[in-house]
């Protein structure tokens, strides 16, 4: 019989109000991908499909009309459990216009091809014999909400902070930097900070010459996307270095990625699997940024443990690290059974 995909969505619940400058968060809808044998229905490769609310470029009102139009082509499709790569059935299927479905159907094809044991690349993280170093993610929310927050991540023992600023105050942001700053120096904490396009083009080099106080790693997205030339100033005259996030969104193919970074030039990029279309694309981006000298990171976008189980071994495949954007979904109330946890800082997988 020929492989059978289906998908179920599911609503995941906030812990918290997690607060950006796009807007609160309180919950968010996700879809299960699901690839099976029917004649051997215990055998089954899942992956997810989740876009963020007012970022994803499918973040679209008829997704889910859209998975079932896809779930019935690849059904008749006429798979075999073998005979198949993945990249040619995700193209044939799934339109650029769609990266968290080819996000999703990737890593559910991948477990399949594994044998169903949510086992998406083989190494030493997979295996659970080597962690990744994380960021502690500070949420928006009122000083006290964010300082609490701090300690908890210092206490942790997390050695690098990111602060997702630019929704209130911004003194009341600095403070919380320079509160940081006179406990811990730059070789013992380092500090990223995430502005999520909050500043406009005519105030964002006063503020991050501002920033530049607190020694901070960097800055994600200072000013909104599609500003290429507006970037391009920001990150030669600015004294923090620059890591693009949201501008890497929607950007499909490997000439524009390339017009893109040979453009602006940033000294880091942010990658986001479920945003920009999976591993494949992902891995792309990752072989542009390395031919022109730029480094980069991976971070998760909300996904459940699902695919941030997918997400955190695709990182675990590359050496010399920076810190990631990774975690262990501790977001949600009603996440999915997971085997990855946090020791000191680090994201390991296997035991706890």
């Amino acid at each position: 019989m020929s492989l059978l995909l289906s998908f179920t969505p599911h609503t995941l619940q906030f812990r918290f109000e997690a607060g950006t400058s796009r807007g609160v968060l309180t919950s968010k809808t996700t879809y299960i991908l699901t690839v099976r044998d029917p004649e051997y229905p215990q055998v089954y490769g899942v992956g997810e499909a989740g876009p963020l609310k007012g970022l994803s470029i499918d973040d679209v009102p008829d997704l889910e009309q859209v998975l079932t139009g896809i779930t019935r082509q690849f059904n008749q499709l006429q798979l075999g459990i073998t005979g198949w790569e993945v990249d040619e059935v995700i193209d044939k299927l799934v339109p650029a216009a769609y990266p968290s479905v080819r996000f999703g159907l990737e890593a559910a094809l991948l477990d399949f091809r594994n044998g169903g044991r949510q086992v998406y690349f083989d190494n030493a993280f997979t295996r659970g014999e080597e962690p990744i170093e994380i960021n502690g993610l500070i949420w928006m929310g009122k000083s006290d909400f964010m300082a609490e927050q701090i300690e908890a991540k210092l206490k942790g023992g997390y050695r690098t902070i990111k602060m997702k600023i630019g929704a209130i105050d911004f003194d009341q942001e600095c403070a919380l930097l320079e509160g940081i700053r006179k406990r811990f120096g730059k070789e013992q904490i380092t500090l990223r900070v995430d502005a999520n396009g909050a500043f406009s083009p005519d105030t964002a080099l006063e503020k991050l010459n501002r920033l530049s106080a607190y020694d901070l790693h960097s800055i994600e997205q200072p000013i909104r996307q599609g500003q290429w030339q507006q970037m391009a100033e920001l990150v030669e005259k600015s004294p923090l270095a620059i890591a693009l996030d949201e501008e890497l969104i929607g950007v499909k193919s490997r000439s524009d990625m390339r017009a893109l970074l040979e453009t602006i030039r940033p000294p880091y990029i942010i990658l986001k699997p479920t945003l920009l279309g999976g591993f494949s694309a992902t891995r792309t981006w990752i072989e542009e940024t390395e031919r022109l000298g730029i480094r980069w990171w991976i971070t998760s976008a909300l996904e459940s443990n699902i695919g941030l189980n997918a997400i955190a071994q695709f990182t675990g495949s590359f050496k010399d690290l920076l810190p990631q954007g990774l975690g262990t979904g501790q977001l949600y109330h009603n996440n999915f059974p997971s085997d990855l946890f946090i020791d000191k800082g680090k994201l390991w997988k296997g035991g706890g």
